[in-house]
């Protein structure tokens, strides 16, 4: 995580330009080089959601030089888009029940011999005007995505469709703009301001919240020898996001316990036509109509959409006034407001931790205990759990680091090419011409092994020392794990603060305990905890 250097609080504000200037907001002081052991193999054998991947890349780059020269060949761009219509409907069963994500994405690269190709992406009619996609599924091509200057993010923020402007109160909010869009720049600086304006609270308010959720932990832990992380998780994190940007406010009570399962309801609505409800075979037929040919009418969710809208509405003063200065109007900012917290923050938070904590019990006692013995003897050496101290904490950010690149968050990135370009693979170049959308699927990108060593194991302390400079390759957030948002990219703008986040949970979780056990499924579900043994 990058932040500004030695100091232990950020400035109390940030400058937000309306004429897209570049604003960087970093929460932590680049990391200084420092080796560890390295930790023994994990005693649990676990595997990514793509646990073939590395070797199935490995493979195909096989088939060719393993040091290509620096003037690869120009390539056609391999695949066929099949028959008009039918053969998105064709790619869509395959991917969704015939075949499945990963074998989808597989079978095509052993098929064509190349990790870059073109297939049609769900959801295809009737949701989607034009299904059709270059694929790019290893890490030296992935990043052309990033790169605002070739590719277009208009309305690309969920693929190949948009969902209706009536989830956002018929505004086309800030994930949805492309920085050349004026209106890009003046909300992405709001998000900035406000982040910036609140830093001495992030810490705190997050503490809070985890304090909350370590109770109900222990509780059910308790009543029932097991508890559900996930909703736990779900409230914490909520709980969190309304404190951030509604200057400090708690959830109305009438809300708290729903906001949770409103949130849900309202992304799911929107995220529809990309997903699965996993149905027995014979239903595949009749979900395949209503969730990806038919679009999810927003009136299903409006209700608890406008009490969310309401609390958020009436609690953010700092923001909506914060926005008013801008010019931008409150009702505009308000449901940009109710995405960045809803979608964005929540909606990651809610994938993103349950992710982490799985991969962390998945290492065992041996990481346990030496992230606890730096995350202790940090926080006494520092006096608390400050900036400065998360800092030093090189093992714990670098587990960090490791779950967001062994299974990112977000899986899918689009982009549409502004002008003919050419895009460089391991093994190939290849020439796409203007207009033609471009996707990529992050989990085989980040596990690419020409890239990463042993890239399908969870590996803690990958990103320390001299492994700190493979952090460029960790594409979760819209952008390099070394570069920063701003106006003029498409980067989260809370790509930083996500970081310090997930460093602070685990800062708590070990200072309270010395271990943990999980059972993986559907929800993760906690099965002990060890109260710590010495602090």
């Amino acid at each position: 995580m990058m932040l500004s250097a030695t100091n232990t609080s950020l400035p109390s504000h940030l400058p937000y330009h309306l004429k897209r200037k570049t604003i960087a907001f970093s929460l932590l002081p680049k990391r200084k080089p420092l080796h560890l052991p390295t930790p023994p193999k994990p005693p649990l054998k676990m595997s990514s959601p793509s646990s073939k991947i590395s070797s199935l890349l490995r493979n195909q780059s096989d088939m060719v030089s393993s040091s290509p020269s620096p003037d690869l060949p120009l390539r056609e761009i391999p695949g066929s888009y099949g028959v008009p219509f039918f053969g998105a409907i064709k790619d869509r069963w395959d991917f969704f029940y015939l075949q499945g994500i990963e074998k989808f994405f597989r079978s095509r690269m052993e098929n064509y011999n190349s990790t870059v190709y073109r297939v049609n992406m769900p959801p295809g009619p009737w949701v989607s005007d034009d299904p059709r996609v270059i694929v790019l599924l290893d890490g030296k091509s992935f990043p052309i995505l990033f790169d605002t200057s070739k590719v277009e993010k208009r309305d690309v923020f969920t693929g190949t469709y948009m969902p209706s402007t009536s989830y956002t109160g018929g505004f086309r909010v800030c994930s949805y703009l492309d920085p050349s869009e004026p209106m890009h720049g003046s909300l992405k600086s709001l998000l900035f301001s406000v982040i910036a304006s609140n830093h001495k609270e992030i810490i705190p308010f997050f503490q809070s919240s985890l304090k909350e959720m370590f109770t109900a932990l222990e509780d059910e832990l308790r009543d029932k020898n097991k508890a559900a992380f996930v909703a736990l998780n779900d409230s914490a994190s909520f709980q969190f996001v309304f404190r951030l940007f509604c200057d400090g406010n708690n959830p109305p009570e009438t809300l708290k316990s729903d906001a949770p399962s409103m949130l849900k309801k309202w992304l799911a609505g929107q995220l529809a036509p990309i997903n699965t409800l996993g149905l027995p075979k014979l239903l595949n037929p009749v979900e395949d109509l209503f969730l990806h040919s038919l679009r999810v009418p927003f009136f299903l969710v409006k209700s608890d959409y406008k009490k969310l809208f309401d609390a958020f509405s009436s609690s953010a003063t700092s923001f909506l006034d914060k926005a008013e200065s801008l010019g931008i109007s409150r009702e505009e900012a308000c449901h940009n407001l109710m995405f960045v917290g809803g979608f964005n923050s929540f909606g990651g938070f809610s994938v993103f931790f349950p992710s982490m904590f799985k991969w962390v019990a998945s290492a065992g006692e041996s990481l346990h205990r030496e992230l606890a013995e730096e995350i202790r003897t940090v926080v006494k050496s520092e006096g608390g759990v400050t900036y400065n101290a998360i800092n030093k904490m090189v093992l714990t950010r670098s587990v960090v680091y490791e779950a967001l690149r062994i299974e990112p968050p977000v899986p899918y990135q689009y982009g549409k090419a502004k002008d003919d370009l050419v895009v460089r693979s391991h093994d190939g170049t290849f020439k796409i011409k203007k207009g033609e959308m471009i996707f990529g699927y992050q989990p085989f990108a980040t596990n690419d092994p020409k890239i990463f060593t042993d890239p399908e194991k969870f590996v803690g302390n990958r990103f320390v020392g001299e492994g700190e400079a493979l952090s460029k390759y960790v594409l979760w957030s819209n952008g390099r794990g070394i570069d920063d948002p701003t106006v003029e990219n498409k980067q989260c703008p809370a790509k930083n603060l996500v970081e310090l986040l997930s460093t602070v949970f685990l800062v708590e979780f070990f200072l309270r305990y010395d271990t943990f056990s999980v059972e993986n499924g559907t929800n993760l579900t906690f099965l002990s905890v060890k109260k710590a043994t010495s602090t």
